[in-house]
């Protein structure tokens, strides 16, 4: 008796992204920069204000390149950097110092 293969499509499993980046790291960053023009409202904030956007846009668009989900992966390593030891094993030279 053969087993049943079922695929798995690639639409059920793609990360939500807008322009090539995090969904919610480019809306974050499309909000900072509109906050920036509208409350200064000056042609060189608005100048700043889209020459940010657009290099906030490319490093995003590098980020998501290289791994879709490194905005969780960068949050769970701050959330457990508590726990991780300050040397690489038991048996460093820095590690019999401290006991």
């Amino acid at each position: 008796m053969a087993l049943r293969t079922i695929p798995i499509r690639q639409v059920g499993n793609r990360v939500n992204q807008i322009l090539g980046g995090d969904r919610e790291l480019v809306l974050s960053s499309l909000v900072v920069c509109a906050v920036l023009v509208v409350s200064a409202f000056e042609i060189k904030a608005f100048i700043l204000g889209l020459c940010l956007w657009f290099l906030s846009i490319y490093l995003l668009r590098k980020m998501a390149k290289s791994d879709p989900q490194m905005r969780h992966v960068y949050g769970r390593t701050l959330k457990y950097r508590p726990y991780y030891p300050a040397q690489s094993t038991p048996f460093c030279e820095k590690s019999r110092e401290y006991k």
